[in-house]
């Protein structure tokens, strides 16, 4: 049986941008938890005794993910400069002389997943596995690529633009890894001819130059790898979609309570003091955390989760496979497709698509752009590449602690950067950076007027 895990936590996240500013990309909420602790509390469920995660950028987001935690992991510093395989290797000395599960701290999945992977590794009896799932053609150059034979891992290639299957950032690894991954060369040299791949140490790399089986399993259930800010969405729906649909009846807190005029059209859990009110109305599942109200004609497509403390009210829609953070409100007339990280605000005839960061103040009537007029998705540049994302490329991404003015447009596929303001009026075509304030100039005309005008 497996009792010791490493979660590889520490990198930048730099594509991660505009939700990787104010915090690991690991420590982002899916489904309202920290995916750092929601992969711990997986691994504590199937019986992983000792979890280390391996810290390094903004690591306070990810300690801070475990307050609270009845069984905190070992936390372990990121060598500088020591890349994935860096990070791997300080974990699997903290851990011992045993056989280990290293997962990196991005990638979002059923816990079923990860048992069945575990399972199945076992099952083969290779010193190592790996976690791998089928991807499109056209996503091939975006992954580590695995090629395999016969359920035996080959090969990894880097960023293979015809390759079919990905490597789902989790392997189970035995001691004798270890002094592969000291020998590590300092880059991924299996990559396509001209591939060009960064001066960085990868986990990846050492897997390929470790002399023994690999079996390379396929995934059972979705595997989200958290890269690039479409993927919170791909993340988070997934998640809650997976929460809501597991439901098999409905739970109701002794102090939550359901209004007899609201029309309930699925499973529902409530938290503690949460509550339904009357003209509301549920099309699907539902979970309600504690403190959580839905009052005054809100309505749910289902599928959703609302975080504790929320008000979601006054006629306002919230999409299906939609997750609202903690103490967020949904207010008058406004329309939420996507997330909301804790504590934003939807005031007023808003429509918006997309990621809404922490603490982000949506002005009235703020819409998003959904639909070019030529029919196709937003381009995107992240870290000077285009990308054409399969999931949210029309989405708008509103970076945490940032605010829109009255009236703002975000034109699809539009981000603002983490503690900027857009004022009132304005059209974003272009990404706003980090740290920026826009503002719309306009000139006026002063002349005189009066009755005499009309001829009095």
């Amino acid at each position: 049986m497996l009792r010791s895990a490493v979660i590889l936590a520490g990198g930048e996240g730099v594509r991660m941008w505009p939700f990787a500013t104010v915090r690991n990309k690991c420590a982002l909420p899916v489904a309202n938890v920290p995916n750092v602790r929601r992969q711990a509390d997986a691994l504590r469920q199937l019986g992983i005794e000792r979890l280390v995660v391996v810290v390094g950028w903004n690591e306070a987001s990810v300690r801070h993910a475990f307050l609270g935690a009845p069984e905190p992991p070992i936390f372990v510093q990121q060598p500088k400069d020591g890349g994935t395989a860096g990070a791997a290797l300080a974990g699997l000395r903290a851990v011992g002389d045993e056989p280990t599960l290293v997962l990196c701290g991005d990638i979002v999945t059923a816990s079923q997943t990860l048992r069945d992977f575990i399972g199945q590794a076992a099952e083969t009896g290779a010193p190592g596995a790996v976690l791998c799932d089928e991807i499109a053609e056209a996503e091939g150059a975006d992954w580590l690529s695995v090629q395999s034979e016969d359920g035996l891992m080959r090969r990894m290639v880097g960023h293979d633009a015809g390759a079919k299957q990905r490597w789902c950032g989790a392997a189970i690894v035995d001691p004798s890894f270890v002094p592969v991954l000291v020998a590590n060369p300092g880059r991924m040299t299996s990559v396509p001819v001209g591939g060009m791949p960064p001066m960085e140490p990868d986990l990846a790399q050492s897997l390929n130059e470790w002399q023994v089986d690999i079996a390379a399993i396929p995934a059972r259930g979705f595997v989200v790898d958290m890269d690039k800010p479409w993927h919170v969405l791909e993340a988070s729906g997934r998640v809650a979609e997976h929460l809501t649909g597991s439901l098999e009846g409905s739970s109701v807190h002794p102090t939550a309570a359901i209004d007899d005029g609201a029309e309930i059209g699925g499973h529902v859990v409530l938290g503690a003091g949460a509550r339904i009110g009357r003209r509301v109305v549920v099309e699907g599942n539902l979970i309600l955390a504690d403190g959580a109200s839905l009052t005054n004609g809100a309505i749910l497509r289902g599928g959703s989760v609302i975080g504790a403390r929320s008000s979601v009210k006054e006629y306002c829609l919230i999409d299906e496979r939609t997750v609202v953070g903690a103490d967020c409100i949904v207010g008058h007339g406004a329309e939420m497709s996507g997330v909301m990280l804790d504590g934003a605000y939807l005031y007023h005839y808003c429509e918006i698509y997309g990621v809404v960061g922490e603490s982000v103040d949506i002005g009235a009537a703020t819409v998003c752009g959904t639909l070019r007029f030529d029919d196709r998705d937003a381009e995107h540049r992240v870290a000077g590449r285009r990308e054409h994302p399969r999931i949210g490329a029309n989405a708008s991404y509103f970076g945490d602690h940032s605010r829109t003015g009255v009236n703002v447009i975000t034109m699809p596929g539009a981000k603002i950067g983490a503690y900027s303001c857009v004022g009132a009026g304005i059209v974003v075509y272009n990404d706003v950076p980090d740290r920026t304030l826009l503002l719309l100039k306009q000139e006026t005309v002063t002349r005189p007027w009066g009755p005499e005008r009309y001829g009095w």
